[in-house]
């Protein structure tokens, strides 16, 4: 009988593994129909943008490139999969597939941070048929996830505006620790100014940032009797960090530290709200700094809001009249409607394939997308069309080879050329396509080459 791993912790050499079965069992018939080493063609992208969302900003690229790198099956997996009893019946050439090495395929991709429509490839891979079945699963996953979070932090960002501080605080709801790590990287790239996340952070090359919790508050409170102990005990150590005053009364506590700030016995550089009608406390509080505060203290001490926050809360707060200088998000940015991304086959041995179900068709043939630009750098729409196709009216093919024959073609790009392309994509969006309520995605024609194709296609299966 196995023996159960409890510690479920995944390393780089698992990566072979983390796939769904299917993707193995196909590569089994593949093997058997001599079939294995047929080129195939698949491409990422979404049917339908998740609801209220006008765009989706492209992640995961580097993960996908990372995994590809180092994607190999080691004897003890492969016998693992012998001893499950499933692959009794395939031809021994699928294992000798399996022992031949990494991934030996090319992906075209769009750059991270990207602003992306329904119906365009973010990514699409061209390797051996079975190399790319293989790899759906994996890719899905990094692609899904970092794309939902990086749209979720870009148009927070955008309703934020570029004066407020966002902090990433989702570690503790995220689906996982691996996609913790995930949606601290993508929140960074998608406009956040920094994370909780220690782990993440340092990996990163980023300083982890944070506040304190109510526990340090009632648990020095509680022993000393005094709240002002618990705030001067964590500032003795973290003078920087703001304070979490809404314990117990958040207004007199604010008065208090003023109070403590005007005798010069300690300075606040920010305060944390986490409860209650944060809208108000933030006026109160900064009213409390007013009038025991010089003016020229004021800058220093700045209010951050948590719990629950979103896009649509801080645009609520501002129009409720909350004064905020920050904002620590963290389960509405880490979980939320997913990106539905799919994978699917569009060219096997050169011959264009498409899914005709209904609603779920799809295009075929390998594609590019053609970015057309607007007055102002404002992109007015985009054009889906075949790989072969050239540019026109000054166009950008937004698709690049990004892998050639498994060995990456340059080395991956820092995270702050990322979030500066993000930003930049997010501006060059129509208003109507950024808005929260009912946004317009801007308009994606087809090229009449792919239509040709699409209808060639569908009169050949009829």
């Amino acid at each position: 009988m196995n023996i159960e791993d409890r510690e479920l912790t995944i390393s780089v050499e698992d990566y072979s593994l983390l796939t769904d079965l299917y993707q193995l069992t196909m590569a089994g018939c593949y093997a058997g129909e001599n079939l294995a080493q047929k080129r195939g063609s698949f491409e990422l992208f979404v049917r339908q943008l998740p609801q209220g969302f006008g765009y989706l900003i492209a992640m995961g690229l580097a993960q996908v490139l990372d995994y590809l790198e180092k994607l190999h099956f080691s004897d003890i997996q492969i016998q693992a999969l012998q001893e499950t009893g499933i692959f009794e019946r395939v031809p021994e050439r699928f294992w000798s597939l399996l022992k031949s090495g990494g991934f030996v395929g090319d992906i075209w991709a769009v750059a991270e941070g990207t602003v992306m429509f329904a119906n365009e490839p973010i990514l699409r891979v061209e390797a051996p048929l079975w190399q790319a079945q293989l790899v759906e699963t994996y890719i899905l996953n990094a692609i899904n996830y970092q794309t939902l979070i990086a749209t979720k932090a870009a148009r927070i960002r955008d309703v934020a505006g570029k004066e407020s501080i966002l902090l990433e605080f989702g570690t503790r709801r995220a689906f996982s620790p691996q996609a913790s790590i995930w949606a601290a990287r993508a929140a960074l790239a998608g406009g956040f100014d920094a994370t909780s996340n220690v782990l993440a952070a340092l990996k990163l090359g980023r300083k982890p940032s944070g506040t304190m919790a109510h526990a340090l508050v009632m648990a020095i409170g509680g022993l000393s009797g005094s709240e002002d102990e618990a705030f001067a005990a964590f500032q003795r150590y973290f003078p920087d960090s703001p304070l979490l005053i809404d314990t117990y009364d958040t207004v007199a506590a604010a008065h208090r530290l003023a109070e403590k700030v005007k005798r010069g016995e300690m300075e606040v550089r920010g305060v944390r709200l986490d409860s209650g009608d944060i809208a108000a406390l933030s006026q109160k509080v900064r009213s409390a700094f007013r009038r025991n505060v010089s003016l020229s203290l004021l800058p220093d001490v700045k209010i951050f809001a948590s719990g629950d926050i979103d896009e649509w809360e801080i645009v609520r707060l501002r129009e409720a009249g909350g004064v905020i200088d920050g904002y620590g998000i963290g389960t509405k940015l880490v979980t939320g409607y997913p990106v539905n991304g799919v994978y699917k086959l569009v060219e096997i041995d050169s011959i264009p394939t498409m899914k005709q179900s209904s609603s779920k068709q799809t295009y075929p043939g390998r594609k590019q997308v053609f970015r057309r630009w607007g007055e102002g750098n404002i992109i007015p729409g985009d054009r889906l069309g075949l790989m072969w196709e050239n540019p026109i009216d000054g166009e950008t093919p937004l698709l690049e080879l990004v892998m050639k024959e498994g060995q990456r073609i340059e080395e991956g790009e820092r995270l702050d050329i990322i979030c500066d392309r993000t930003t930049t994509s997010v501006t060059s969006l129509p208003r109507e396509t950024r808005q929260l309520d009912n946004p317009i995605p801007i308009s994606v024609q087809i090229s009449d080459d792919l239509e040709k194709l699409t209808q060639k296609v569908l009169e050949n299966w009829k």
